[in-house]
């Protein structure tokens, strides 16, 4: 499955090849990239991106990448799983003013290129969220990088129908 969201991904920067700022006129440019016959259009989607801000569908357990997952999802794992990590990756103070009950606080601009004391488990499941969805996208892959295998990234608190609660 790899090879073929890889494929796909060069089939999409090879059909992309001569966007930008040319003018409409401007003729298409050939490319050299060698894409499978085996890869269609088909297997060329948005969750097969993984750069540009775009998000990864892995499968738990792939190295280098998260997997976007719904607030509905996120609200079920949270009740039928024990032992996954709720991240809020969110400032101190904004965590303090409210986030989702049985969460931690690391600010994603703490996480850096040394895993975080709070996440000693590589494998663990954790889900992941902050205000909006940025910055906890940005927070999923710096830990998919450092080699996280479990990532679940589910969006901001803005639009949370589950419990909250406050204080620290």
């Amino acid at each position: 499955m790899k090879r073929k969201k890889s494929a796909a991904v060069l089939l999409l920067a090879a059909l992309m090849t001569g966007c930008g700022s040319e003018s409409s006129s401007s003729p298409v440019r050939e490319t050299s990239a060698s894409v499978p016959a085996s890869v269609t259009s088909a297997d060329i989607t948005s969750s097969s991106l993984t750069s540009a801000g775009a998000v990864s569908e892995a499968e738990p357990g792939d190295t280098g990448s998260y997997r976007q997952i719904s607030q509905e999802e996120a609200l079920e794992i949270m009740r039928s799983e024990s032992g996954c990590i709720i991240l809020d990756v969110r400032r101190e103070d904004e965590f303090a003013a409210g986030h989702i009950k049985g969460a931690i606080c690391i600010p994603n601009e703490t996480i850096e290129d040394t895993p975080p004391p709070q996440l000693p488990d590589k494998s663990q499941l954790i889900l992941v969220y902050c205000r909006s969805g940025r910055r906890s996208k940005e927070a999923s892959q710096k830990l998919a990088d450092m080699g996280y295998t479990d990532i679940r990234e589910f969006g901001g608190i803005l639009t949370w129908q589950g419990e909250t609660e406050t204080g620290s």
